[in-house]
């Protein structure tokens, strides 16, 4: 290892990038008042990106800044997974030793795959969260770390990014919120050529707020000369400035290159190669540098001493003359540790490379990975096994290269590292069939791929199991696109898998294919995943149980118990569970069982299903099973919210909500948060519910769960009276959910928000047509949490519209179907018999008979649960038949209800509701905490009709044309045309049928009941 040696950068002065320096210095302040800051530095090759960069990390250094620097490493064309995060955090973990100790506390095992230094990896669930959750646990280590110091992160390189750096990098611009953190990333923008893996990032950062692009131009002619004088340390010649800045175009690292040229009284920089140029200095050196270059260049971004000199194969004393060589001239440099070295600019390294002749290449890489297989310890351990697969593959030795790469793809998968995972399986398929069968016979399958059979049904004499097959790449490579997001190469790869097994042979890996299948069809939007799950189980019929026949079963009981739930759906969930205990799957059997008492729930066996669910939360949680008490944390508080156990719900829900924060489920967090919106908004408590369903959609990407967040917030909205906002978040809630794959949960509550909001606009016709299309196949069993309030609506709509003409032709079959619907809807529950009761009543008010018992007992029924709203509507409605058919002491007693309903609706904010109360006092002359009273006001004149309007809208609601309200007042057609163009705009609809609702609704012509 070479001593003190100078490295002083070749242009000694820093000149221009004033502007970019204060943006820098800017966002560090902003980051240091506790604003995190994103900023993207681009720029073309040698333009001063990194000389940027050390300025300015030098400033914040000086103000007390904690920075830590981490850079993409290149390995031919492979980028290492996660290098430049676990160079940062190393970097931070020296800087600030107890904050990140303490920031990491609980979780240290889990960051592992980013920073080894922090002890064994946990063995985890390999899942689609599986990476998020180690994306979401290194946000909130970065953000506990600064949430006291002021830190830089400063990642160089992005060009060279693995996937996995990508993702993870895109994932902190988008959720970093709090903390004193700055982070900084360079890339080279003429490296992206169109069908690069960075546009896409940077295409979607550019919609992000919160990041801020920087793109570095060339230096002025003005600059270029302080730069050349600040080499030259003397004034230069304006004619040799000329030269040079024609030549570098401002490029600041081709003006180093020139002016050093220049200084040497080279002329051969001015030649019209590029990469002459960019040779120059190589070929100034001795031969033994050269080689030594050489050698570098084909390493990597950078090369450890000790691996250098085994490679070079040359004595101590003679490496170490040829690099002194080599760094005096600012070739390399020494590495930030110390320890190695690596070219000063890439470029130049990229020009001794291509340099190379190809067979010069590949034995310089089989040397590398020679050195590496006799001493592992010659590189860090965590790129040890990485770097040795892309040096074999690289060596052209397929069967050295093979079992390197599969060793490399494990390595992948512990860290969660999924795309790069992929990236090597794939590699390994294409060197299958250029390697030895010798070397392949002594594989063995990974026993890790998602209940994959790695033991072939005749095992033969080799009791070690079997030799790994082409097919148990595939299967490696399906689950591997599954978690990385890459769903289509996935699938593409089960489809070919299962041309090549044989089903009749191999039944269990043929139902294994198909499983994964099912995922992905159901992942990637292509329908809902039932044929191939019904092809795997009838696969898996009549066999022995196996984890796959388990698994199988598992999924299809998560199947049944979000499309149809009931109690047919329970023999697939008993089934899972006994043979997921029978051959030892236990994370497999705790998700049956969670599946099986949420069925259980759905089919009236409410006790027996709660019970088994919060088993399974406990056990989960004792056995340190995160992904399930993840998931149960949602399932529980959702069956105990359909059973209006809402108070039981909500701390469960809030617990659940710091568990999935604190392990990274990103996705359970997001459920969570939308069923708590849910139980939030039954309890009254609807600010806190719009807050809970707005976190909801700001969390996770899962678009089921903000579909369920947004069904949230428009009914909210509608109960508010808030119609524009309520279609607003219908429309968002139907994207959300989509069309490829509907589920009751998601298909009846659009459903009744649709109805309703017809209802409300007047729209009579549309409303019977969602309610038709929503009951074309009935209620299935198990939907009746979605079901009875979906017939609610339409009862209560069909009353509502009694008074209208045009909506009598067509009431009776609706209330038919109504009645039918309800009587084979399940009432497993005291809050599902009260809606039972208030569907009764509103189908009585609709056909004009329903009494005050007809509404007593449906207050009483609500008075045991814990709904306010709904409470405060049947009040409403008591009192009004009260009203209309009681004596002295019924208006006391309607008041009453009427003081009681017009409080809720005045503290939820309910304006429908508040206004019908009011309405009806006035009407009725009732006093509603002196709102109201004898000689209340016209309905009318909140509206500021005329008399004339008023005529004019009482024969609109009776369904008159212009015409025939002309003929009737006595006034031309255009008069009536005018004033009917006057009461949409007071009334603030759009058309006559929305009119006359609101004429209906605010009373302002009461009909005889």
């Amino acid at each position: 290892m070479l001593g003190t040696v100078e490295t002083t950068s070749v242009s000694p002065v820093f000149v221009g990038r004033a502007a970019e320096l204060g943006v820098l210095t800017g966002a560090l302040a902003r980051a240091a008042a506790g604003e995190p800051q994103a900023l993207l530095i681009g720029g073309e090759a040698g333009v001063g990106k990194t000389r940027l960069v050390e300025e300015f990390t030098a400033a914040a250094r000086r103000t007390g800044a904690a920075v830590a620097l981490g850079g993409c490493v290149a390995m031919g064309a492979d980028g290492l997974p996660f290098v430049p995060f676990s160079t940062a955090l190393r970097a931070l973990r020296l800087a600030l030793p107890d904050a990140l100790a303490d920031a990491a506390a609980g979780q240290e095992r889990e960051l592992a795959r980013l920073l080894p230094d922090l002890g064994e990896t946990a063995a985890g669930h390999h899942d689609e969260e599986g990476t998020a959750r180690l994306f979401e646990l290194t946000a909130r280590l970065l953000e506990r770390v600064a949430a006291d110091h002021t830190v830089v992160v400063a990642l160089e390189d992005l060009h060279w990014a693995d996937a996995s750096t990508r993702h993870l990098l895109a994932y902190l611009f988008r959720t970093l919120r709090t903390g004193r953190l700055l982070v900084v990333a360079t890339y080279r923008a003429d490296d992206l050529h169109r069908r690069h893996p960075l546009r896409p990032l940077l295409a979607e950062l550019d919609r992000l707020r919160t990041v801020r692009r920087l793109e570095l131009g060339r230096l002025s002619h003005a600059e270029v000369g302080r730069q050349i004088a600040g080499i030259l340390a003397r004034e230069p010649d304006p004619a040799q400035v000329d030269a040079i800045y024609e030549r570098s175009e401002g490029n600041a690292f081709f003006v180093e290159e020139l002016a050093v040229a220049a200084g040497a009284g080279c002329r051969t920089g001015l030649t019209d190669s590029l990469r002459d140029l960019l040779l120059v200095r190589v070929e100034a050196l001795p031969e033994s540098a050269q080689r030594v270059a050489r050698i570098v260049a084909e390493g990597g971004s950078a090369v450890e001493h000790r691996l250098l000199a085994a490679v070079a194969g040359i004595g101590e004393d003679d490496l170490t003359d040829a690099l002194r060589a080599a760094v005096n001239a600012h070739l390399l440099l020494t590495t930030p540790d110390g320890d190695g070295y690596r070219f000063r600019h890439a470029l130049v390294r990229e020009a001794v490379g291509d340099d190379l002749l190809p067979g010069e290449r590949s034995r310089l890489n089989r040397r590398y990975a020679e050195a590496l297989d006799a001493d592992p310890t010659l590189v860090p351990a965590d790129q040890r096994t990485m770097r040795l697969a892309s040096y074999w593959y690289h060596a052209h030795d397929a069967a050295k290269a093979l079992p390197a790469v599969l060793d490399a793809s494990a390595e992948a998968r512990s860290r969660h590292a999924y795309s790069e995972q992929l990236r090597l399986l794939e590699r390994a398929m294409e060197l299958w069939d250029a390697t030895p069968e010798a070397v392949r016979a002594a594989l063995r399958p990974a026993d890790h791929t998602a209940a994959y059979p790695t033991r072939h049904p005749d095992p033969g004499p080799d009791r070690a199991g079997p030799p790994l097959r082409y097919l148990d790449l595939m299967a490696e490579a399906t689950v591997a696109g599954r978690l990385c997001g890459e769903r289509e190469r996935a699938l593409r790869t089960a489809k070919r898998a299962l041309h090549l097994v044989d089903a009749h042979e191999d039944p269990l890996r043929a139902a294994w294919f198909w499983l994964q299948r099912s995922r992905l069809v159901q992942a990637q939007s292509r329908g809902d995943g039932r044929h191939e799950l019904a092809t795997a189980q009838e696969l898996v019929r009549g066999l022995p149980p196996s984890e796959v026949h388990a698994d199988v079963l598992a999924h299809a009981a998560q199947w049944f118990e979000i499309r149809r739930p009931g109690p047919d759906a329970l023999p697939a969930a008993e089934r899972a569970v006994e043979y997921a205990r029978m051959v030892g799957a236990r994370e497999t059997e705790l998700n049956a069982r969670l599946s099986l008492g949420g069925l259980l729930v759905d089919s009236g066996s409410v006790d027996a299903g709660l019970a088994e669910m919060a088993e399974v939360r406990a056990l989960a949680l004792a056995e340190d099973v995160p992904y399930v008490a993840g998931r149960a944390y949602v399932n529980l508080p959702s069956a105990l919210e359909a059973v209006d156990r809402t108070r039981e719900a909500v701390p469960l829900l809030e617990e659940g909500i710091a568990f999935t924060r604190r392990h990274g489920l990103r996705d359970s967090e997001t459920w969570a948060r939308a069923v708590l919106a849910d139980s939030l908004r039954s309890l009254g408590r609807w600010d806190e519910a719009a807050q809970a369903a707005t976190d909801a959609l700001r969390a996770g990407q899962d678009v089921k769960a903000h579909g369920h967040a947004a069904v949230c917030l428009a009914r909210i909205a509608l109960d508010r009276g808030d119609l524009a906002e309520a279609g607003r978040r219908l429309a968002l809630a139907q994207d959300h959910f989509g069309t490829h794959d509907p589920m009751p949960q998601q298909t009846l509550p659009l459903a009744r928000l649709a109805l309703e909001i017809d209802a409300a606009h007047g729209r009579v016709p549309d409303a019977r047509a969602t309610l038709t299309r929503a009951l074309a196949d009935g209620l299935p069993p198990g939907t009746h949490q979605h079901g009875w309030p979906l017939l609610l609506a339409a009862a209560t709509a069909e009353a509502d519209a009694r008074a209208l003409p045009a909506a009598g032709s067509d009431r009776p079959a609706v209330l038919a179907q109504l009645r039918a619907t309800a009587r084979t809807t399940t009432t497993c529950a005291p809050v599902w018999r009260a809606h039972d009761q208030w569907l009764r009543a509103e189908l009585h008010r609709a056909e004009g008979r329903d009494t005050p018992d007809d509404w007593s007992d449906v207050v009483t029924a609500f008075e045991r649960l814990d709904r306010p709203h709904d409470l405060a509507r049947v009040r409403h409605r008591l009192a009004a038949s009260l009203l209309a058919t009681g004596g002295g002491d019924d208006r006391d007693r309607a008041a009453e209800l009427l003081r009681l309903a017009r409080a809720v609706a005045d503290h939820l904010g309910a304006r429908p509701l508040a206004d019908a109360v009011a309405l009806l006092a006035r009407r009725a002359r009732v006093a509603v905490d002196g709102a109201s009273g004898p000689g209340a006001g016209d309905p009318a004149e909140a509206f500021g009709l005329t008399r004339r309007e008023r005529d004019v809208l009482r024969l609109v609601a009776a369904g008159r044309t212009n015409r025939q309200i002309a003929e009737e007042l006595f006034i031309s057609p255009k008069t009536a045309s005018v004033h009917v163009s006057h009461i949409l705009a007071k009334l603030g609809v759009t058309g006559r049928g929305e009119a006359a609702a609101v004429a209906h609704r605010e009373g302002l012509f009461p009909a005889v009941r």
